[in-house]
């Protein structure tokens, strides 16, 4: 038996040799036996990660309730049902049920992220028990089991590599890194961050070529991807902006009601002696007038809208909320690979002994100019060019596809770029491989580092081509090319100085070299590998950024956005493509290990001083996440691994990537694009911004008639006057205006210079100054034009119900009319333009005036508000105030802003 807790504990099993590894393990190459693997079953347990708890779903519709707005919605609804005034509430109830199902329907579950970590574990490991071959269930491993591993496998569980025979790779899942990992058998450095722990295996990768044996270190929860899980679970969402904001909104707006409510209640019935029933009654409508029953399903409309918007820039949103919050994102933080880089190798140079060249063109597709010094060559003129190219497509095992003009590669993604230079250096592929038979290969291995194959034409002539490290080649070859096909000394220092030069760009570096043979060689070995090799010149390959990123993250720049990259890649890597995007400070960056280093007081200091984190870890990105926000940060994060979802899921936006993404990560996010590319975060910013301008827009529209309607029935409690608008006409305007002309704000476009302005604070308030004095300003005009025209219907001898009817009338027209000016509230404009709209604003204003013309006509809708028909004559009065009212709140604005100014 082994001690569970001592093996548990450790973390370091590639720093440990093969043997010491399997002396820990009290296991050997022959595998355990039956018996020992069942008492090791029993101990550790099964090799697959716990289930999580989740709410019932009727507990998760019933959490949008939870607000207590609403709660004072409901406490509405249940005291107009106490009074009989059913209507009114079945009006609130059913505003109330709309919002908790819109928001419902629309928000993803992140929790799923642990499911999706858990469907990453292989289904089968192929294993070795007794010394015989087996295959099991996956969930059966347990430490000390030698596992099997050929291409095309997914690696079942951690495992310290014991031999290996060209084995890669693919762990973008779990570091980020775009090219699969060379592995060997060797100890690593103790401190060595997990992309560089060459001899492990680690749970949910994938095996891309080779084939190896490694004996399993950790299973479940002690894997990587188990420790991730871990991290993941303990992660606390935090709640957007929004939710903060609309929570202690409602707060002070419930306080500020039942205050007033109350205060009138009393001083009515003990100062002024009035009937308590009847200053009941008209407190009751104080509440509904003064509460924005219909303000939450119109903010949630307004974020569906911006959700529809957001779909059409290939930004799928999972969490409702998260689109406002992109509004206050003030740093987004970028995974290099397939975001800002289009993840697919390409050659960008190749140098030879006398010419340095450039080579252009996109993706795997085998077309693109070579050029010297800027200026476009022809390869005919440069015999060494189709050296190179016949040597990249011979010693090379993979196959480029073709499929509506879209290039992808099988096999190796360096490979793939291989080919595509040989495409650019004019060889056609497919019919060159049919002339120049293959006869022998040595694949790829680690401890030669170099690959080569034997070939031989129809005339008789047999070549050794060898692709590999160029530090290998430099020592095995004698001569080099010249550029008229004639042999000359290699010149080492030379070649060591320019792969130096294109190593610092960032650049992966391959060299190619090639011997002639007798037509007669047809096996190769070692030996024919080790002398007289010709050298033909190096390779650089680097994962191009996307053109389009590099206009975005300058716009990101203007709108006061800082841009962050965190990749698992090397950090020469990083810094060449932060570089060429333009991110700031690019040429300082920090490694996970130097990170480790830095205390968490220092660490929101370092951060603002670094443009990138290279070879860091998931507790690294989640690190960082936190510290940014610590410093009053609104993050977006974006990821494509296992590695990003914990950092998503804390990050006050999560953007997961839609087409590389792996399932962890896309549930942990709240938003995933479908394009993977980063110029489409940018959109989705400039439409989360354009949704909290549209919300603003919303709440600056509601809340000024509401307090408009409040302050009239004050008033007429106070001064022991009849109500001006009844309670349930008051809800009908609500109602009529809050689903037409407030929804209308909710497709206002993009205005200009939307990206141009810093990001609003997180902490911004919804009722900020300028708001509460707009309130003041058009509550006092509400209450002196509804107040007023009542007066005056009253002294022209008109009935209440008639006189009620146009001062309802009034503030429905003056509601439209504060709407014209809301749309351009921060901006001088005058005369049409001010109150020029779109089309949904006119059909919305369509249909509350036809609304209105119904309630005010219509004898069966007269006889249940207690309307009257209106004179020619009024109508033009009303009319009247209301442009009365704009002109004076329009006057006020360009007073103001240029005052400001």
């Amino acid at each position: 038996m082994i001690d569970k807790n001592f093996i548990q504990s450790i973390d370091d099993w590639h720093h440990k040799s093969p043997d010491e590894t399997l002396s820990l393990l009290k296991t050997s190459t022959e595998g355990l036996s039956q018996k020992s693997a069942e008492q090791r079953a029993l101990e550790f347990g099964s090799n697959e990660l716990p289930k999580p708890v989740r709410p019932h779903i009727l507990m998760r519709f019933l959490s949008h309730f939870h607000n207590i707005l609403i709660y004072v919605l409901l406490s509405a609804a249940v005291i107009t049902a106490l009074l009989e005034h059913f209507v009114d509430t079945a009006v609130i109830v059913s505003v109330v049920i709309i919002n908790a199902l819109i928001g419902f329907l629309q928000e993803g579950k992140a929790e799923k992220a642990m499911d999706a970590i858990r469907n990453m574990l292989a289904l089968k490991a192929k294993i070795i028990r007794e010394g015989k071959h087996q295959s099991i269930s996956a969930e059966s491993l347990v430490p000390g089991d030698i596992v099997l591993l050929e291409a095309g496998d997914k690696v079942p569980a951690d495992l310290r590599l014991l031999s290996i025979h060209g084995l890669k790779i693919q762990e973008a899942v779990l570091t980020g890194e775009s090219i699969t990992v060379e592995k060997h058998i060797e100890a690593t450095e103790a401190e060595s961050s997990l992309g560089d722990r060459f001899s492990m295996a680690f749970s949910g990768t994938t095996v891309a070529s080779g084939e190896g044996i490694g004996v399993v270190v950790a299973t479940a929860t002690q894997t990587q991807i188990g420790r991730i899980s871990g991290l993941l679970s303990s992660v606390e969402t935090l709640n957007t902006p929004l939710v903060i904001q609309m929570a202690r909104f409602a707060k002070l707006l419930t306080l500020f009601i039942l205050t007033v409510a109350a205060m009138i209640l009393l001083f009515s019935y003990y100062v002024l002696h009035q009937d308590f029933t009847t200053i009941f009654m008209a407190v009751v409508g104080l509440s509904v007038a003064a509460i924005p029953e219909g303000l939450p399903a119109v903010l949630s409309i307004t974020l569906a809208v911006g959700v529809q918007a957001m779909a059409k820039r290939n930004a799928i949103v999972r969490r409702l909320p998260a689109i406002e919050t992109l509004g206050s994102v003030s740093v987004i933080c970028s995974d290099k690979t397939g975001t800002l880089t289009r993840n697919e190798m390409n050659v960008v140079s190749i140098v030879t002994g006398k010419d340095q060249f450039e080579i252009t063109g996109t993706g795997y597709e085998p077309s693109g100019e070579i050029k010297v010094d800027k200026t476009t060559v022809n390869v005919a003129a440069y015999p060494l060019l189709e050296e190179i190219g016949l040597a990249a497509t011979l010693c090379n095992n993979s196959r480029l596809l073709h499929d509506n003009e879209h290039w992808s590669v099988e096999g190796d993604p360096m490979e793939g770029a291989l080919l595509a230079l040989s495409g650019k250096t004019g060889i056609n592929i497919i019919k060159t491989r049919e002339e120049w038979l293959r006869t022998d290969v040595i694949p790829f291995d680690t401890k030669y580092k170099y690959m080569a194959t034997l070939n031989h034409d129809h005339d008789n002539n047999a070549f050794i081509f060898v692709k590999g490290a160029p530090e290998v080649l430099f020592d095995l070859c004698t001569l080099q090319r010249c550029s008229n096909h004639e042999n000359e000394p290699i010149d080492k220092f030379y070649w060591k100085e320019q792969a130096d030069s294109i190593a610092a760009q960032g650049q992966r570096l391959l060299a190619f070299a090639l011997k002639p043979v007798m037509p007669g060689h047809t096996v190769l070995e070692h030996d024919d590998i080790t002398d007289s090799l010709i050298f033909l010149g190096l390779v650089g390959l680097i994962d191009p950024p996307r053109a389009e990123v590099i206009e975005a993250i300058a716009e990101c720049h203007r709108a006061g956005i800082e841009v962050k990259m965190i990749t698992g890649d090397h950090a020469l890597t990083a810094v060449a493509i932060g570089k060429q995007l333009g991110l700031h400070h690019s040429e300082k960056v920090l490694t996970g290990i130097e990170l480790e280093k830095i205390d968490d007081k220092a660490l929101p200091d370092a951060i603002m001083q670094t443009g990138i984190f290279a070879r860091t870890s998931p507790e690294d990105k989640l690190r960082l996440v936190m510290a940014m926000q610590s410093s009053g940060m609104t993050v977006a994060m974006t990821g494509d691994g296992v590695n990003d979802a914990p950092a998503l899921k804390r990050a006050g936006v999560g953007i997961a990537m839609g087409r590389t993404g792996t399932e962890a990560a896309k549930e942990a996010a709240e938003i995933v694009l479908t394009d993977d590319n980063f110029a489409s975060i940018v959109a989705a910013v400039r439409e989360g911004r354009t949704v909290y301008n549209n919300l603003k827009k919303v709440i600056s529209w509601t809340l000024p008639t509401n307090a408009g309607e409040a302050m009239t029935i004050i008033t007429a409690i106070l001064f022991g006057l009849s109500l001006p608008i009844t309670p349930i006409q008051i809800l009908w305007v609500n109602m009529i205006t809050a689903v037409t002309l407030g929804i209308a704000l909710a497709f206002e476009p993009i205005e200009e210079h939307t990206m141009q302005r810093p990001p609003h604070p997180r902490n911004e308030s919804l009722l900020s100054g300028g708001l509460v004095w707009h309130i003041i300003l058009v509550a006092s005009l509400f209450l002196v034009g509804i107040f007023g025209i009542y007066e005056y219907a009253l002294w022209k001898g008109y009935t209440e119900n008639l006189a009620r009817t146009i001062a309802m009338n009034t503030l429905v027209c003056m509601e439209i009319f504060h709407l014209l000016f809301i749309r351009n509230m921060h901006n001088i404009i005058w005369g049409w333009k001010s109150i020029r709209a779109t089309t949904t604003v006119w059909i919305s204003i369509s249909m509350v005036v036809f609304g209105q013309f119904a309630l005010t006509y219509l004898p069966w809708l007269q006889s249940i508000f207690e309307t009257e028909a209106v004179g020619l004559f009024d109508m033009l009065v009303i009319l009247g105030i209301s442009v009365l009212m704009f002109l004076i709140i329009e006057l006020e604005k360009q007073i103001r802003i240029r005052w400001t100014k």
